[in-house]
């Protein structure tokens, strides 16, 4: 069998999300969309069903995937619904939605429902993707209430700068939503990830019935490019891993790889890994990305191609065929092998396919 696969810890999805609840005084909603970002939405949903006091995920498939598997918890839809027939799913299996167009509204106003629905009422502060102008926010609010079809409305907005300690942006995102917002008695969620790891005061403020959005910190990453105090607390979950499968020892200036990119500078031994970037390894991970090779640092050298990718053995004389290299997880974290790609942890865990994904911990 091909030894390429990926190993998800759910204890350690376990230890972020009980760091999450720590950071705040509110409740906090395990985003699992996307698969939970590519570590199993199902597996990780039970795992957290004991103790989360929710999930969100980005649309009804991907909600109806949880309720099949008999999970019982609220069930966010981040982007709410995209047509008004899914309205009659939403309320038979009891969901909760986002709202942030004035359509959504028109159609509650409309629709029969059997239970009055919990809605989340998205204002545009400034990110400029979806959500309702904060001149319209309060009607919006009146005309929901007033519908006789929604029991209660979280208020929420999202940051696009929380990862970005100097940005002017998340100031002016908060006062926006102060100003939209003010007068309207609601539970608030305002708190994605690198908002709840950067600003556990403002978190911390926050009222037991409000709402934050633990995503990313719950599988282990840092959302940072910075040393960040909490966020060093968090415990990967994903490892990924596969095995050298060939060596080959070269003279100085030869060629390794597609294009011959990577050219040795002295004697080299180069190992060959099962894995590439049909497994959702990045292609454009440059020669010096960091990989650990039986329990010791190496670096990728040349390409990366569809099944395979090279690294450096020279320094490591007991490398060799059958050893263990980790691609990114415990050794090698996955925030910095996405520095190296151009890239960002939340891709190299979507992207990641074709390997077995093996859940540890249930």
């Amino acid at each position: 069998m091909r030894p390429a696969r990926a190993l998800i810890d759910l204890n350690a999805l376990r230890h972020n999300y009980h760091l999450a609840r720590e950071l705040t005084g509110a409740r906090a909603l395990a985003v699992i969309k996307a698969d939970a970002y590519g570590h199993g939405a199902v597996q990780c949903a039970r795992a957290l069903q004991g103790s989360a006091d929710g999930f969100a995920v980005a649309c009804i498939e991907e909600a109806l995937e949880l309720r099949y598997a008999t999970v019982r918890k609220p069930i966010l839809l981040l982007e709410g619904f995209f047509e008004a027939d899914e309205l009659k799913l939403i309320d038979q299996h009891d969901l909760w939605c986002v709202v942030h167009s004035a359509w959504q509204i028109e159609a509650i106003e409309k629709t029969r429902v059997n239970r009055p629905l919990t809605v989340w009422l998205k204002l545009d502060t400034g990110m400029h993707r979806v959500g309702l102008h904060p001149a319209a926010y309060r009607d919006a609010y009146r005309r929901l209430m007033d519908s006789g079809k929604v029991a209660r409305i979280v208020l929420m907005s999202h940051f696009s700068s929380a990862d970005e300690p100097d940005s002017p942006r998340n100031d002016v995102q908060l006062a926006t939503f102060a100003e939209a917002s003010a007068g309207l008695d609601a539970p608030i969620s305002l708190c994605n990830s690198p908002g709840l790891l950067r600003w556990p005061e403002m978190a911390l403020r926050q009222r037991p019935d409000d709402y934050v959005r633990a995503g990313l910190m719950i599988y282990g990453a840092t959302p940072f490019e910075f040393h960040q105090e909490q966020a060093d607390r968090l415990q990967p979950v994903m490892t990924l891993e596969s095995k050298i499968i060939a060596v080959r020892e070269l003279q100085p200036g030869e060629p390794v790889g597609y294009g011959a990119r990577f050219v040795t500078e002295r004697p080299t031994r180069v190992g060959v890994v099962a894995m590439g970037y049909a497994d959702g390894y990045p292609r454009h991970a440059p020669s010096g990305t960091p990989v650990s090779v039986g329990g010791r640092r190496s670096r990728l050298i040349g390409r990366v191609s569809m099944d395979m990718l090279t690294v450096d053995l020279t320094d490591l004389p007991e490398a060799g065929l059958g050893t263990r290299v980790e691609l990114w997880g415990r050794e090698v974290p996955a925030s910095e092998v996405a520095h190296h790609a151009g890239s960002i942890p939340y891709q190299l865990f979507c992207n990641l396919k074709r390997v077995p994904v093996i859940h540890t911990g249930a």
